[in-house]
């Protein structure tokens, strides 16, 4: 096992497989002009959508480098047809992050813009309020991952309360040559664990989560090396826990980290074994 003390509070909640490298990354700004990042990327003007309306603001956004990402959006005003977003790509698996700010005066307040995310037709992330989770003019960033399987790519924001919103989308192609951990769940006897791998990473600007159905008791997990990429630059919470098929909660992990206080750039692939106690 190389490297854990570094991998275990980044990287653990990235359980996807490997592929679609070769594939661009795709970063579009909803609602609004083409745009070079801080970073020197580069994100296309609003494209890929199906129907919404537009909005900007010149209001300052607080927590990002790049408030030009976070002023304006595509928003699903009137919550009768879903607003879509479909991108044609590679087959493989994508890191996608959700770029939102709450930047209109009659809706900062909790409750008052909640909305469900979907991605490939499955519900990402249900009832987001961008004020209750980053205030006003703040930006938030909501990520998970996916494997594409026959070329496209859909997003869908639907109203829950009303308005759903986007800023800005960003898609990126998890590399193949990715360093790996693997998580190896046995019960005492040896025998492998069936059940999931749950898991959930939280910051004040960051918030994603998911979970790993486990293959013959092992969970396997890509290990990015540089989390600036994913937009983590602040100290955050990672979130673990492993169920069985009955849904017991049989191993849980809790802990923060700071990626400024890491060096990171010699990771290596980990492999981790866990006994649990069968319930």
């Amino acid at each position: 096992m190389k490297k854990l003390p570094c991998v275990l509070p980044f990287f653990v909640a990235l359980f996807v497989p490997k592929g679609a490298y070769g594939q661009e990354p795709i970063r579009v700004h909803c609602g609004g002009p083409a745009y070079t990042d801080s970073k020197g990327q580069f994100w296309q003007a609003d494209t890929g959508f199906n129907s919404g309306t537009t909005s900007s603001t010149t209001q300052e956004i607080g927590g990002t480098a790049d408030q030009a990402l976070y002023q304006t959006s595509r928003i699903n005003s009137r919550g009768i047809t879903p607003l879509v977003y479909t991108f044609t790509l590679a087959n493989g698996t994508y890191n996608i992050n959700l770029l939102f700010a709450e930047t209109s005066s009659k809706l900062e307040f909790v409750g008052g813009r909640v909305f469900n995310v979907k991605i490939q037709d499955l519900l990402a992330f249900s009832n987001v309020d961008i004020f209750a989770s980053a205030g006003a003019r703040a930006a938030f960033v909501k990520s998970t991952n996916v494997t594409v399987q026959n070329g496209t790519l859909k997003i869908e924001f639907d109203n829950e309360v009303q308005s759903a919103k986007i800023d800005a989308i960003e898609i990126l192609p998890v590399p193949p040559q990715s360093p790996e951990l693997i998580i190896n769940f046995s019960y005492p006897d040896g025998t492998p664990v069936l059940g999931t791998l749950n898991y959930s990473v939280t910051s004040s600007l960051l918030s994603f989560q998911g979970s790993e159905p486990l293959t013959n008791g092992q969970a396997r997990g890509v290990l990015f090396t540089s989390p600036d990429s994913m937009g983590i630059s602040a100290q955050f919470q990672v979130n673990l826990n492993l169920t069985d098929s009955s849904g017991h909660v049989l191993w849980q992990i809790s802990t923060e980290a700071n990626p400024a206080q890491v060096n990171l750039s010699s990771v290596q692939s980990s492999t981790i074994n866990v006994v649990v106690q069968k319930i």
